[in-house]
Order: C-alpha cells, then sequence, then structure tokens
C-alpha cells in the first residue's frame, strides 16, 4: 500500500517540493523528459503508453510545453514534472522548480537542468546537488540536454532519459524514455529506444 506526503521549500529562491512515498514492494518508475508538445507530437507515441503500463510514478524532467501530455501519463499513475525553460508559465501543483522524492527506501532528485556528468567533476556535481535539493540524494534525473544517459558519480546514479520526441536535438522521430527499478541496496535505471510499434533496452 501506497502512502504520500509532500511539503515546499524554497531553497535560493526556488521551489523544491519533498514528497514521500511509502512502498512494501519493488517500485516501478517510468522516466521522461523533453516531450515538447504539441509542438513535435499532439499525443504521445503508443509505444510510451506500452512501456508505462504497470509503472507506479512517472517522472518527467520538464520541456513537456502543455499539461495535456501530463494528463495523458496520469492514466497510468502519478506524475511529478520539473519545470523546463519551456514551462514558464504553467501553473499546477505536479510542476516545480526541482524534486525531492522519497520513493520506498530510495531519494530521487529531479531537475530539469543539470551539469554533464562528462563535462564537470563529481565535487562540481555534488555541489549542485546540494544547492538545489539541500542534500545529495541517491538519484537524479534531469532532462534538458535531449542526450540519454546513466551516470555513477560517487555513489549517485544521474539518469537523462532523453526525449521521445526530438532524440539528440534532432528533427521529430522516435526517441529515448527510461524505467528505474526501487528495490535492494541500489536503483537500477534501464534506458529504452523506441520504434514504431515497440522499444528496445539500450
Amino acid at each position: 500500500m501506497r502512502t504520500l506526503a509532500c511539503t515546499h521549500h524554497e531553497i535560493q529562491g526556488e521551489i523544491t517540493a519533498f514528497v514521500s512515498v511509502s512502498w512494501s514492494q519493488v517500485l516501478k518508475v517510468g522516466l521522461i523528459a523533453d516531450t515538447h508538445m504539441p509542438g513535435t507530437i499532439s499525443d504521445l507515441w503508443p509505444e510510451v503508453i506500452d512501456l508505462f503500463a504497470g509503472v507506479d510514478v512517472i517522472l518527467h524532467a520538464g520541456d513537456l510545453h502543455t499539461l495535456s501530455v501530463v494528463e495523458e501519463l496520469g492514466k497510468l499513475g502519478p506524475v511529478y514534472v520539473a519545470r523546463g525553460n519551456g514551462d514558464v508559465g504553467i501553473v499546477d501543483d505536479r510542476l516545480q522548480d526541482a524534486w525531492v522524492l522519497s520513493l520506498g527506501s530510495f531519494t530521487i532528485g529531479m531537475i530539469h537542468h543539470f551539469p554533464s556528468p562528462v563535462r564537470k567533476t563529481s565535487q562540481q556535481l555534488h555541489k549542485y546537488m546540494r544547492r538545489h535539493f539541500k542534500t545529495v540524494p541517491d538519484v537524479v534525473v534531469y532532462g534538458h540536454t535531449h542526450l540519454e544517459s546513466i551516470h555513477d558519480v560517487d555513489g549517485v546514479l544521474c539518469v537523462n532519459p532523453g526525449s521521445p520526441t526530438l532524440p539528440r536535438n534532432q528533427s521529430l522521430r522516435y526517441g529515448h524514455v527510461g524505467v528505474m527499478d526501487l528495490a535492494g541496496d541500489r536503483p537500477l535505471a534501464v534506458l529504452y529506444e523506441l520504434f514504431d510499434g515497440g522499444f528496445r533496452a539500450l
């Protein structure tokens, strides 16, 4: 059985929402970012809906541009969105500048823009985490770059699910999303490439 509590705090001018979700078994999380709708497509690829069927929570790391995608994903489970630069002016409790979510036994930080783990040192990244999340979480989910990636930064799993509609900032096409399992000692994230009629793990 899931229980949920939410509080909001302001950290250096940004609103960070803190959510606690208790879960007694494996918690499955859908990861998505940079849908850019309806500028790309009017409805999400059906393959995203198929892949996310059965997830417990969906995390959208920003640049959705319209609440319609939240409504569509919300039919599958609770949705939390980190406000992107393209989401200015959208007012909804499901959108915050940053989130700190306690999902099961793990702490998940979510924000739209996060420095590249390839270009920044782990010290710089941990400083960024403490600034935006107040503490260093177990997982950081982010977007903005449209570049799908998974990196371990000194024990912190950093996941960018990429974009399902504009992968790698190219033209409209099938892109990427992710699914994360939260159980045991370590979270497990898998990125998926979408294609017409299905999806495959990277």
